[in-house]
């Protein structure tokens, strides 16, 4: 398979992850993928809700269907159906160890994005982009606790051992987006040109 710019990012919920998706959209051509966004219209599809726990089933049914990489494979080919209209492709968030291992294999980078969780959480309940984020903190914590260990096989969300095989990891407590986009940029910086 001919190498392509491959960047996953994963990290935890509310820390930053689609800005830097977003980030190397905007600043340097790269595709951005929301495998999130791919679950979330798979459970529409299917008539479900579009809850945390409904996505954490579609995505562990997926990698045991197609393996552990398939989410990330469904970001290269929507990049291989752009006919190289971009650089490379971002895939945002990473919640597994496969799909993560898979970026690597692929020859890409994985980026770990962190905050503190009081700030992700005010970040998360101020954006309610849907019944998915309007949770008390203590429900935000117990889900995210949830996502950090296999609750099952190896097709369920580990979360931590995506940030042990990461490249790179970012700090983001700031409320300054442009801010942290630029040490995100920083950070980047080698593999992007």
């Amino acid at each position: 398979m001919p190498k392509i710019n491959l960047i996953g990012v994963g990290g935890t919920n509310g820390s930053g992850k689609d800005t830097v998706g977003q980030m190397l959209a905007q600043r340097h051509g790269w595709l951005f993928v929301s495998v999130s966004d791919l679950l979330r219209d798979e459970a529409r599809r299917r008539g479900q809700p579009v809850e945390r726990e409904v996505l954490r089933s579609i995505s562990a049914q997926w990698r045991r269907q197609f393996g552990l990489g398939v989410l990330v494979d469904k970001a290269v080919e929507q990049f291989k159906e752009a006919g190289g209209k971009y650089y490379g492709v971002v895939a945002v968030p990473m919640r597994n160890p496969g799909e993560a291992q898979h970026v690597k294999d692929l020859g890409g980078l994985l980026v770990w994005v962190d905050a503190d969780p009081k700030i992700r959480y005010q970040r998360i309940y101020s954006r309610k982009r849907s019944a998915e984020d309007n949770k008390t903190y203590q429900q935000f914590l117990a889900e995210e606790q949830a996502e950090m260990r296999h609750s099952g096989d190896q097709a369920t969300l580990n979360m931590s051992g995506v940030k042990a095989i990461s490249d790179i990891l970012l700090q983001n407590d700031s409320n300054d987006i442009e801010a942290f986009k630029n040490s995100a940029e920083q950070a980047l910086k080698q593999y992007l040109w």
